[in-house]
């Protein structure tokens, strides 16, 4: 029987340890939980701002990003429509310049069926003092 006492009795003290080391750990575990309980909210509260301002940053960000895009578009559609008045008055300006051709080609047909003996020689007279220009 002693054999047996022997076995309950640190079976006995085994059951009744964790008791006590519960028991002595028991105050100081709610003390643990609580600083656990401050960190995370404390933590959580950091973090949270911390996302507030990365959103706040983000939104500036954006709207700059926005405003830089509004601005550009706004140049862009700008010089569009300069160049478009650009080629118009181009095209008006040769439109003219084409006309004037136009117009003084005919006057110089007609000089020449008018006056075909004078064209004759103010031909030699151009192409003799171009040749004495073009010679030196």
């Amino acid at each position: 029987m002693s054999k047996q006492a022997s076995n309950k009795s640190p079976a006995a003290t085994a059951d009744t340890a964790p008791t006590a080391a519960s028991a002595e750990t028991s105050p100081a575990h709610p003390r643990y939980e609580e600083q656990a309980e401050r960190f995370k909210g404390a933590t959580s509260e950091k973090i949270h701002r911390a996302k507030d301002s990365v959103d706040r940053t983000a939104d500036r960000v954006e709207s700059g990003m926005h405003s830089a895009t509004d601005r550009v578009a706004d140049a862009a559609d700008r010089a569009a429509d300069r160049a478009e008045a650009a080629k118009q008055r181009s095209r008006e300006a040769m439109d003219e310049a084409v006309a004037h051709g136009k117009d003084w080609l005919e006057q110089a047909k007609t000089y020449v069926r008018e006056k075909p003996t004078q064209s004759v020689a103010i031909a030699v007279a151009a192409g003799w003092l171009i040749g004495r220009l073009t010679r030196r």
